[in-house]
């Protein structure tokens, strides 16, 4: 990447990250579905599940998945925004600036990446209320981190491709009920164990289980096993895919 290119992509992501500043809603709005989800399964179904350990609080088994849902309903901004801009013709705009092409997307992604990460924080602060608890050292929540990360950018990614094409603006964040609804049929709120069996097939392998999978045993100081690489191999897997096809649908926009 080139010097243009950086300096061209830190310069509008200041700009999206102003817009951000100013209307604080938008973090305020992705966090309360989340956080709504967290209050409603341990305060009034958490007696009632069985995750088959009692010596930990059925939040700190739920926060994983929470996590994933938080990441899911924030990159529908991203779609949101890129929208806006689309119509508003901003990017037309910047095409007549001497302006790195792609530097436009890569602010939207990475406005993403930070709005998202405050997002999280808000929860976890949120869950530490609630009860959660994790003996986790630094190594251990920087692998937390990293695989949401990975995790945010790959769906942010794909958020970039209805962001581009959408014809109205609901159908620009519609995308991301599907992805909100993903970690239902997972692990993250009850054991795949309990479920019937070809609900449990899908469960096991989808990427949002072994994600979940791998962030509760890093909270929890427990063996990752192979977890952990397939989480990281579907995140990978997803950010690259994602990545061509935005790619080409934004030289095809723009051309």
């Amino acid at each position: 990447m080139s010097k243009h290119f950086l300096g061209d992509t830190a310069v509008l992501l200041g700009r999206s990250l102003r817009h951000i500043a100013r209307s604080p809603d938008t973090i305020i709005t992705t966090v309360v579905m989340p956080i709504a989800f967290m209050l409603l399964f341990v305060y009034v179904f958490g007696g009632a599940i069985d995750t088959g350990s009692r010596s930990q609080p059925y939040v700190t088994y739920l926060l994983p998945g929470i996590l994933l849902i938080t990441v899911a309903s924030g990159i529908a901004y991203t779609a949101y925004r890129l929208f806006m801009d689309m119509k508003g013709g901003i990017f037309e705009r910047f095409q007549s600036m001497p302006t790195a092409r792609s530097s436009v997307l890569w602010a939207h992604v990475l406005t993403s990446l930070v709005a998202n990460l405050i997002s999280l924080a808000v929860v976890v602060l949120v869950a530490l209320l609630m009860g959660f608890r994790s003996t986790a050292g630094v190594p251990a929540w920087l692998a937390v981190a990293g695989i949401l990360i990975l995790f945010t950018l790959a769906l942010t990614w794909i958020a970039v491709i209805p962001g581009l094409t959408a014809k109205t603006m609901e159908g620009a964040s519609a995308f991301s009920y599907p992805l909100i609804f993903l970690p239902f049929l997972s692990s993250a709120f009850v054991p795949t164990g309990t479920m019937p069996g070809p609900v449990r097939v899908f469960a096991e392998h989808q990427p949002v289980t072994s994600i979940v999978n791998a962030i509760r045993a890093l909270f929890t100081q427990q063996p990752v096993g192979i977890d952990i690489w397939i989480a990281l191999a579907w995140c990978a897997g997803i950010l690259v895919v994602a990545y061509v096809l935005a790619m080409n649908t934004y030289r095809r926009r723009i051309s």
